[in-house]
């Protein structure tokens, strides 16, 4: 279908760049082990549409950190280069996931040598550097938290509560070899750690700026946005209920729950079943992995 294509086309040019299909072949179709297969919870998670706006309720959430967010503001280019930052995202992401030990491993070690280099003071004074344990884990908690959170909304199929903690589980793996410690292996764990960080949290001009550029200012045609503006409604309606409360987004200081209900959920479900659809030919490598992946 062209249309199809096309769409496919265009968010796959702006998540994972101009060079997509080189890409996916590097990581889906090359030769080799790999860590997970094809069936396991973190294939599913990794590989739905859920991503997306489990991508922006992870932003949100890690923007709350005023440490994270000084690192973010002063060394990601979120703002002159918020493409060229998804894409490495995503990329590290699908290659940790979906592509050989080997080449899973040569991408930590990139990013682990990337965050060697980053440090920096945040406006309150305080230090802050990549390669800090806590602050990786405060990353990493957000990552998988969203990311889980979506797909259970989202997925025709979520995951058993086995399977989850399960998901949990093999996200620990890329956060051990990035730094965290005691990386949480269930759900139960990922939640007390989040928990853990509460008190620390806090809407800094920082996480203002980055709500207000992927709420109100994303990079995108104008014809682009409301599909896009559909997946930040739902990113918006999983966020717990403490980091709507900073980032300022209750109606009159609570979110009218017919409101959430009416607008918010459905629109993140229709912009990412849109999302689904679109990247869901049976071709695309992408959506068939055991054709290539062999799992230990």
């Amino acid at each position: 279908m062209p249309i199809r294509r096309r769409l496919a086309a265009a968010l796959r040019h702006r998540v994972a760049g101009p060079d997509a299909d080189r890409r996916a072949a590097e990581i889906w179709l090359a030769p080799g082990e790999r860590r997970f297969a094809p069936t396991d919870p973190i294939c599913r998670v990794h590989n739905h549409a859920g991503m997306y706006a489990g991508g922006l309720r992870a932003l949100l959430l890690q923007s709350l950190h005023p440490l994270a967010m000084a690192g973010v503001g002063e060394h990601s280019g979120y703002r002159g280069d918020p493409w060229g930052r998804l894409q490495r995202t995503s990329e590290f992401i699908a290659m940790t996931t979906f592509g050989p030990v080997d080449g899973a491993q040569r991408m930590v070690d990139h990013i682990n040598r990337v965050h060697a280099t980053v440090s920096g003071t945040a406006p309150d004074g305080r230090a802050y550097a990549a390669r800090d344990p806590h602050l990786l884990a405060w990353v990493h908690l957000g990552e998988v938290d969203s990311f889980l959170t979506s797909h259970q909304r989202h997925s025709r199929t979520p995951l058993t509560p086995s399977e989850a903690d399960t998901y949990v589980a093999q996200t620990s793996w890329v956060a051990g070899e990035l730094g965290v410690i005691d990386a949480p292996v269930t759900t139960a764990q990922l939640q007390a750690q989040l928990a853990h960080y509460r008190p620390e949290l806090e809407l800094t001009e920082g996480a203002r700026d980055a709500a207000a550029f992927l709420l109100r200012e994303p990079p995108l045609p104008v014809a682009a946005r409301p599909g896009y503006w559909m997946l930040a409604a739902g990113a918006v309606s999983m966020l717990p209920d403490y980091a709507r409360d900073l980032l300022g987004l209750r109606v009159g200081g609570r979110l009218d729950p017919v409101a959430e209900r009416l607008l918010l959920r459905p629109a993140g479900r229709v912009g990412t079943a849109a999302v689904g659809w679109a990247l869901g030919e049976p071709g695309d490598p992408r959506n068939s992995p055991a054709s290539s992946a062999v799992a230990s």
